[in-house]
């Protein structure tokens, strides 16, 4: 694994985000938005899961934000692979950088359970309860560590 890190920080995409400050400054900012349209959108759909605005008809609100969340993921763990770059054997050493994966992961889980599962139009109130509460847990969750690992 090792091995694979050091080639990981050798290659030029590695060099470019290491060495040049607007290369790192725009990727940056790309995963700050992909972020924030991933938390933005998500963080809406799941209070509204918890039963918030009931107004608002669930599988249409879905269908508005689930995909802005799918793009923002994608944006952000695109450009979140480019910072690592930026220094993969230290990111790879930290406990902190490991959980905050594994957090991704396990909403990216909890996301593909409520969507392939019984999905927005079918899913009883407890079960959007439950999904909406996990999902917002675990991005708030995700933020922190993101936002904690600038400084360890």
């Amino acid at each position: 694994m090792t091995a694979l890190l050091a080639w990981l920080a050798d290659t030029a995409i590695a060099d470019w985000i290491q060495q040049s400050r607007w290369g790192y400054a725009v990727v940056n900012a790309l995963h700050v938005l992909g972020i924030a349209l991933l938390v933005g959108a998500i963080a809406a759909l799941d209070l509204r899961l918890l039963g918030w605005q009931r107004r608002l008809a669930v599988v249409a609100l879905a269908r508005l934000l689930q995909p802005v969340a799918i793009a923002g993921l994608g944006l952000a763990i695109s450009a979140g692979a480019l910072l690592f770059l930026a220094d993969p054997l230290d990111y790879a050493a930290m406990p902190l950088f490991r959980f905050k994966l594994v957090l991704v992961a396990l909403a990216i889980v909890n996301a593909l359970a409520f969507n392939l599962g019984p999905g927005p139009a079918n899913a009883s109130p407890r079960r959007q309860r439950l999904a909406g509460a996990l999902s917002l847990a675990l991005w708030i969750a995700v933020l922190a560590c993101g936002r904690f690992l600038a400084f360890v």
